[in-house]
């Protein structure tokens, strides 16, 4: 009786809902008053499609993908072949060309079905419904919901042409295995681009969004095959291919080449997203956190690409380096390397065996810098001021000031000596005594540009000569500060993001930072001469084989607790801080001198 009835409110509701579209075409005052009540309530401008967002290398090579939450690319209609829209067609819609966005006999088909099931079985969804549901409202059965997608269906139709509809559904469908969209199913599963997909291969993929699950290639391979080759067979009914060729695309064979999101250089790709916060933050004027986390969330989900100053070979080489020289596992070690004369932050590494989301100590490890603050601080601030030269003496004698009584390494004593001397020997008592000279303050105004985040008037005191400071600096802010002793005084803050765009390459942010001159050329040229001077013969020797120009200076904190190396080679600046992330002596491991072992490896030509 059920059945009977079902079938009679068929026959009662499909001619209703016939005169109900005839009424909508023919009574033009209607039909406007229809479409604008539409248009008010349905906006399609707010979209659910969410696109993977890149991180690129200076040579355009994808190093990290990011779902938020999903991988999806955008492809345009003319990067789409006609092939696999065909196929759609023929299996999804043949009637796409015609109907205004539904299909009123598939609907009658689909309702009679349905109530003999006494549950909803079957939808009967033409690809624009199947597109309104993917793109503006959920996957729920329900009849309200069906309702909806009819409607949004009808002001899809009458807002795009039916090839936009058709390059908006093949961007939205779902691949399975977090693919959505036929460009992010190409390349995860073939590594392909669309265009590049062979018919066989085109047919193969076109066979997983019927039922994404069922047709997962990769667990059921043998199922997906089985219906591209029925897929291959409907389109040679309907004229699409002749016979032939169907049955030698069935047995074309299927080579999956899938492999799991990019994520290559993680210690980078970490810090590049790091930084994004701040340009965002920057240019957008946002302060609050869950605002800005929120508006980069938003950011990503869009689908851009971060064009980032990675150098790859030279990546490759400071992870190596960082590895090959500490054997120990609890030793760690970061470092940074920054194209000086570009201001481009080009390798990162956050220490060893790095993973994606781990303590990244290239930026976020702050530790006291030793002797390495001392170009900065003490003997840029003092050539700045005082008509010194480097072979004007300096008492390098026992120091007390007012219980602050710091010490040579080793306990040394020492009388008169030339700048040079204490420079490259790095002798501290010298250092306390220009600190002192200079005035802590005004040395400390010299710092500002630089903008060392957690140094604080706390730390404006003569042990800070010596690196004595309260919490201390990151490797990446040192190693940046350096870059001004090969840009004649100039400091330009290095950065890792060179631009960032829109898919369509439209670029939506870049920094706009200014050069600042910190210091006059002379001074400079003289502290790096010294720099130079302490790789050729003072304590930093052991780097010497990175070339004859290169310079530098070493830094080394109490109990051997922290060891750095900062300085350049050709056009590269460079930084690696070795220590324990719970600080502990290294002093086993001093005459190795790691750090400099691995800064020599990183900048060597």
């Amino acid at each position: 009786m059920r059945i009977i009835t079902g079938y009679l409110l068929i026959l009662l509701l499909v001619p209703a809902f016939v005169a109900v579209v005839i009424l909508t075409y023919t009574e033009a005052d209607n039909a406007v008053s229809f479409s604008d009540t539409l248009g008010e309530k349905i906006d399609l401008t707010e979209t659910k499609l969410s696109q993977t967002s890149l991180i690129l290398a200076n040579n355009d090579e994808v190093i990290t993908e990011i779902y938020r939450p999903m991988n999806r690319s955008y492809a345009s209609g003319h990067e789409i072949p006609d092939f696999i829209k065909d196929v759609f067609i023929i299996s999804e819609d043949r009637n796409f060309e015609k109907h205004p966005g539904f299909d009123l006999p598939a609907i009658g088909r689909a309702l009679a079905i349905n109530i003999h099931s006494d549950d909803i079985e079957q939808g009967a969804s033409t690809i624009t419904q199947q597109l309104a549901r993917n793109q503006y409202l959920n996957h729920h059965k329900s009849y309200n919901r069906k309702l909806s997608e009819v409607l949004y269906a009808y002001q899809l139709e009458k807002t795009f042409s039916k090839s936009e509809i058709l390059e908006q559904y093949m961007n939205a469908i779902y691949f399975h295995n977090n693919a959505y969209g036929i460009k992010a199913a190409a390349d995860f599963y073939f590594k392909k681009t669309p265009l590049k997909l062979s018919e066989s291969e085109q047919a193969f993929l076109a066979a997983i969004p019927n039922n994404p699950s069922y047709y997962d290639p990769i667990k059921h391979f043998e199922r997906t095959k089985k219906r591209q080759e029925r897929l291959l067979s409907q389109l040679a009914e309907h004229g699409k291919i002749k016979l032939d060729k169907a049955e030698t695309l069935k047995k074309e064979p299927i080579i999956l080449k899938v492999d799991s999101r990019k994520n290559s250089y993680p210690d980078y790709s970490f810090y590049a997203l790091h930084e994004l916060r701040e340009l965002i933050s920057e240019q957008e004027n946002i302060d609050n956190t869950d605002e800005l986390t929120g508006r980069i969330e938003e950011l990503l989900r869009s689908g851009v690409k971060i064009h980032t100053n990675l150098d790859i070979a030279l990546q490759k080489r400071t992870v190596q380096s960082v590895t090959d020289h500490l054997p120990d596992e609890e030793v760690q070690g970061a470092a940074t390397v920054i194209n000086h004369e570009t201001g481009q932050v080009v390798a990162i590494t956050g220490g060893k065996d790095y993973q994606s989301g781990d303590f990244n100590r290239a930026y976020q490890a702050f530790r006291q810098p030793g002797s390495s603050i001392k170009p900065l601080l003490v003997y840029a601030p003092y050539f700045e001021r005082f008509d010194a030269k480097r072979d004007s003496q300096i008492d390098a004698g026992p120091l007390c000031i007012k219980g602050y009584c710091p010490k040579n390494y080793g306990g040394s004593t020492y009388g008169m000596v030339t700048l040079e001397r204490a420079f490259i020997h790095s002798y501290n008592t010298p250092a306390v005594r220009i600190l002192q000279q200079v005035g802590v303050d005004k040395a400390f105004d010299d710092l500002k540009t630089f903008e060392f985040g957690k140094v604080t008037e706390q730390d404006h005191v003569l042990a800070a000569a010596v690196g004595g400071f309260t919490t201390g600096v990151s490797p990446l802010e040192l190693t940046s500060a350096y870059t001004v002793f090969s840009n004649k005084g100039i400091y330009l803050k290095p950065r890792a993001i060179a631009k960032v765009t829109n898919h369509s390459g439209k670029i939506l942010y870049k920094w706009e930072d200014e050069p600042v001159q910190v210091w006059n050329p002379s001074t400079v040229e003289k502290v790096k001469s010294l720099m130079q001077k302490t790789v050729s013969s003072g304590t930093a020797r052991k780097a010497a084989g990175a070339g004859p120009n290169a310079g530098g200076k070493t830094g080394t904190t109490n109990d051997f607790k922290d060891f750095w190396f900062i300085g350049f080679n050709g056009p590269l600046t460079a930084g690696v801080w070795i220590g324990k992330d719970k600080p502990e002596s290294l002093e086993a491991i001093n005459r190795l001198s790691p750090h400099l072992l691995i800064w020599r490896d990183i900048v060597k030509k």
